[in-house]
């Protein structure tokens, strides 16, 4: 997602357990650029992540320059599917217009938290029968809704975590399409996922509790599901979740810093991960050779600057006084 200053030390971690994942099992690692975020979304960021990600060493099968059956790999190109499938869910009864204005959500919002509720969208646009909520559709602003089961239990099984369950009515009527005709994550990354054939979705563990929305999207459409596997967090040394407000994050420091990339792939490696005979330093092959997700770790591991530029120094002894200068 081209939010940021360049590609985040977090993204790397994760797209080095799906490069070994695809690389370990014969199949392909794909880049897409989910670029929906229009308010955050920042000019050039999506070609310096790329440009990180080459300098690091994690090569990709599919992105934005091929040209295979599956582009276009921006999001941003892809807008007509994400309607139409959209406007196929709003006819199933299983997503909804909703005319709510953002002072009404806010109030919303304050009221549960006064009262210590999770804050979730109250239905209200979801009672109006659907010939008069497309009749206003075609003169107000509306965001569409996942209608949400309001009985009954969706679970999933994650590779890594096993069994995940969630009550249905702990789940929001999250936005599918937002009202400037863009999707949210939630309805891009199904649609996307299924379309492009993905067998394995591996990401950050903040993704878990959106799960069961994208497992009822998969139902609803009739569509397999991918298998999910969310890896843990990385934390500051004092525990904190990883932050550029405390700590270096961007490749951009790193790369300045003369840290090598194949020492920041063999520590991000050991983060959550350790070779069977348990060295610390290996390489990208190496890992691919011995990796299975079934021995990735669930605590959160702490991402120290000090024990990275530890790797780096064993990488840059080992190098030829001419290849350093």
């Amino acid at each position: 997602s081209p939010t940021g200053e360049d590609l985040h030390i977090g993204s790397v971690y994760i797209a080095l357990y799906n490069y070994v994942f695809a690389q370990k099992n014969q199949g392909k690692f794909i880049v897409r650029i989910e670029d929906t975020d229009r308010e955050r979304y920042v000019q050039g960021a999506e070609a310096k992540m790329l440009d990180s990600l080459d300098w690091v060493g994690i090569p990709r099968d599919e992105d934005v320059s091929t040209g295979c059956k599956y582009a276009p790999y921006r999001q941003s190109e892809r807008l007509f599917l994400y309607k139409k499938y959209a406007s196929e869910l709003i006819g199933k009864g299983a997503a909804y217009y909703c005319f709510c204005t953002t002072e009404r959500l806010v109030a919303l919002r304050n009221e549960q938290t006064r009262r210590h509720l999770p804050p979730m969208y109250d239905g209200l646009c979801k009672s109006i029968p659907h010939e008069k909520a497309r009749q206003l559709s075609l003169t107000q602003s509306y965001v569409v809704r996942l209608n949400v089961p309001d009985n009954g239990v969706t679970e999933f099984t994650d590779l890594v975590r096993g069994k995940i369950k969630f009550d249905n009515k702990l789940i929001d009527d999250q936005v599918l399409l937002k009202s400037d005709g863009f999707p949210t994550y939630h309805l891009a990354v199904v649609i996307d996922d299924h379309l492009m054939e993905i067998s394995h979705v591996i990401r950050g563990e903040e993704w878990i509790s959106s799960t069961p929305k994208h497992v009822i999207l998969y139902q609803v459409f009739g569509w397999e599901l991918p298998q999910f596997a969310h890896l843990p967090l990385l934390r500051n040394p004092d525990k904190s979740k990883l932050s550029k407000r405390k700590n270096p994050v961007w490749m951009s420091w790193f790369r300045q810093q003369g840290i090598l990339p194949e020492a920041i792939l063999n520590y991000l490696g050991t983060l959550t991960w350790s070779m069977p005979d348990g060295r610390d330093l290996f390489s990208v092959e190496d890992m691919i050779v011995h990796f299975d997700l079934k021995n990735l770790k669930t605590t959160a591991p702490i991402f120290d600057v000090v024990k990275l530029k530890w790797f780096s120094k064993q990488y840059l002894m080992k190098k030829e006084i001419a290849e350093v200068i």
